[in-house]
């Protein structure tokens, strides 16, 4: 039976930041809307990170089963490894949707942006056949997309949206830099593991692009992200601060470019995660000074 600390470690904490990111950013442009709220941007933020610890107990469960992690570099699974059966772990993940769902449905009834219980639906959908069901599109390549728009566009906009009933050039911006980071740290993961997730015949970008083509991807990932806010430079002059970030891009790109160790990329996951949400903490400053100075 896993142990408290098995359980969080199998919650992959260091991909949390993740989906800290997208809340902070989307917040940030509501605030630049003068409609930021406080307490709509708690439950975005308690809603993002149960759908993350979800969607990771899910993969544990799905790749689990399937036999694709029996043979890895990477962290812990609880399926994997046998410290907890298939049927518990899945139980997590959907428990944890469940929780997202009823904490986005207080948002929701608070904004009274109704529409949006489809958009936590189909949220839902998106984290489960990720890895999960008959024909999961992780395994064909689709993972960064689906990240991309759930992380990033969905995420941060949706954000925005429930504070202000409105989104901006600021907040679809934040939603496209925070979904390409969002897509690097994937593709990062899935770089350290494509001798083995090409063995088990999970075909993801980074099998189908090949080892140096993907390396190279995540760090063009990590250089438009940092360069796609500076279009709001003429309104918001501090948006520069986003810069700031780019020595924090160095580590993991040489990583990523030149390593050929497969241990040597775990690290990389929790430097992109830290990389987002100083992204995020720089875009939020670039908005608040705009408004103040």
């Amino acid at each position: 039976m896993a142990t408290a600390g098995q359980w969080i470690e199998g919650a992959r904490l260091r991909t949390l930041l993740m989906g800290v990111a997208p809340v902070i950013a989307g917040s940030a442009a509501a605030y630049d809307l003068e409609a930021f709220h406080p307490l709509r941007a708690l439950l975005a933020l308690l809603t993002a990170l149960l759908f993350q610890i979800g969607v990771n107990y899910s993969n544990d469960y799905s790749d689990g089963i399937r036999g694709t992690d029996d043979v890895r570099v990477g962290p812990l699974r609880l399926t994997a490894s046998g410290l907890a059966s298939p049927k518990s772990v899945k139980y997590a993940a959907f428990g944890c949707f469940g929780a997202a769902m009823l904490a986005g449905l207080v948002l929701i009834m608070l904004s009274g942006t109704w529409p949006l219980l489809l958009v936590g639906v189909g949220c839902v959908i998106a984290a489960w056949g990720y890895t999960g069901g008959k024909n999961p599109y992780g395994y064909i390549g689709l993972g960064e997309v689906f990240v991309f728009l759930f992380f990033g566009l969905v995420a941060t906009m949706g954000t925005t949206y429930t504070q202000a009933l409105a989104v901006s050039w600021a907040s679809f911006l934040g939603a496209v830099s925070i979904g390409l980071l969002a897509s690097a740290l994937l593709m990062a993961n899935n770089v350290r593991d494509i001798p083995t997730d090409r063995e088990a015949g999970k075909m993801t970008l980074a099998v189908r692009l090949g080892d140096e083509a993907a390396r190279i991807s995540y760090v063009m990932m990590l250089a438009l992200a940092l360069l796609l806010p500076l279009l709001l430079i003429n309104d918001h002059p501090w948006i520069l601060l986003v810069l700031l970030v780019s020595p924090l891009c160095i580590t993991p790109s040489w990583v990523m470019l030149r390593s050929q160790r497969r241990q040597d990329m775990i690290p990389v996951l929790k430097q992109t995660g830290v990389i987002s949400l100083c992204f995020a903490a720089a875009f939020t400053l670039g908005m608040v000074l705009t408004q103040l100075v």
